[in-house]
């Protein structure tokens, strides 16, 4: 079950499940475009879409990682594991919080995309991609994308991820600008079934290395299903 970045829409994870393959039964969670949610409404929404007839793994991306640490924290029935890629359980960067009462004032226009795109896909990301981020956040209002980050620079679910009990993989990229190693070092002080897996890529992991993220994933999820035979 795959949980989306801050775009909330879930299309560009089309790579990602390609390199998957049609083996793996995967579901994905698009954010509703309304009412505006935060975080706990967000939960909530994702909450009634985990499977109920099947183990299921729950990969949260970016944004949506403390939404996958809150539902994991809560022990829903199936969840075998936890993914957590280029996330955070807590602001990120403590040192932005107080300018969050002027996150209404930044602007968050698709335009820029240009501008914001080498930091979240790199310098030298495809053409593809670059337009496949770009249609992600046409769909998004700028006050939605206001909101989100908010909700970012406010969240501590510090508590809720050591009642994770299940093994959780960290997805790190080496070329992360948005969010620090010292948000991995922090989940990993809090899970008491921890493993991290580095790859070279930009924020936006499963965008850029797919194949590799796949990879990972499915090994992690292999090794489970062994440890249980």
């Amino acid at each position: 079950m795959l949980l989306p970045g801050m775009d909330g829409s879930g299309d560009l994870f089309a790579g990602f499940i390609a390199a998957l393959g049609a083996e793996v039964d995967t579901i994905v969670v698009s954010y509703p475009c309304a009412p505006a949610l935060g975080y706990v409404g967000l939960t909530e929404y994702a909450r009634t879409k985990l499977p109920r007839d099947r183990p299921f793994v729950l990969i949260g991306e970016s944004f949506s990682g403390p939404v996958a640490i809150a539902l994991a924290a809560s022990k829903p029935p199936g969840l075998i594991a936890l993914v957590l890629c280029c996330t955070f359980a807590r602001n990120p960067r403590s040192l932005l919080a107080p300018l969050k009462p002027l996150v209404g004032m930044l602007p968050m226009w698709s335009s820029l995309t240009p501008l914001i795109a080498p930091f979240l896909l790199g310098f030298d990301a495809p053409v593809v991609l670059r337009k496949a981020l770009r249609g992600a956040l046409d769909k998004v209002p700028p006050a939605r994308l206001r909101l989100r980050l908010k909700e970012v620079m406010a969240v501590d679910y510090t508590g809720r991820a050591q009642a994770i009990s299940v093994p959780v993989l960290y997805l790190q990229a080496t070329r992360d600008w948005i969010v620090p190693a010292s948000a991995a070092r922090l989940l990993a002080s809090l899970c008491a079934d921890w493993r991290l897996v580095a790859l070279t890529g930009p924020h936006l992991l499963l965008q850029s290395v797919p194949e590799q993220a796949a990879s990972a994933i499915t090994t992690f999820a292999a090794g489970l299903a062994a440890e249980r035979t």
